[in-house]
């Protein structure tokens, strides 16, 4: 069986990091995500809010380099959970618990904090930083330890 599932959109508030009675964080988020269609009635896009939970390493990165409003790629899973409201009345909420969380804009782009797009800070327990696929040598951390770098001999023309 498969539950996978990936969406890109805008952090609504900033993170909510939190630590469970073990110490484990936990950091919960929602995203703004349009929808590919516009509706009929109105000839808009209609937006989705969709809850977020990031665990581990994953959830202390989100918290700490995304902002309201920074664009996010979420990549986990889809899970559906039942409780009991304080009135006793049984409810059902929906939400993704992240696997990894991807930066969807770049630095210049984003309104707040955050550094440049390609990084992303996974959740397997080694955590660490991964570069994109086709890095070409652009964009890795230096080996002086700092986790990000400007490049110095930028030319203007792309690395593909």
């Amino acid at each position: 069986m498969l539950n996978k599932i990936f969406i890109m959109g805008r952090l609504t508030r900033d993170p909510e990091l939190r630590r469970t009675q073990t110490g484990t964080p936990v950091a919960s988020f929602s995203l703004a995500v349009d929808r590919d269609f516009k509706d009929k009635s109105t000839g808009e896009r209609t937006t989705d809010f969709i809850d977020v939970v990031a665990w581990r390493q994953t959830g202390e990165f989100v918290s700490r380099y995304f902002t309201k409003g920074r664009m996010a790629v979420v990549e986990g899973r889809l899970q559906i959970r039942d409780w009991t409201d304080k009135d006793g009345n049984k409810r059902r909420s929906a939400e993704v618990v992240a696997d990894q969380v991807y930066f969807g804009d770049s630095k210049r782009d984003g309104d707040g904090g955050g550094f440049s797009s390609g990084y992303s800070q996974g959740g397997s327990a080694a955590g660490g930083w991964s570069a994109p696929a086709s890095n070409s040598g652009y964009g890795a951390p230096p080996a002086d330890g700092d986790q990000f770098a400007d490049l110095s001999d930028d030319d203007g023309r792309l690395p593909f």
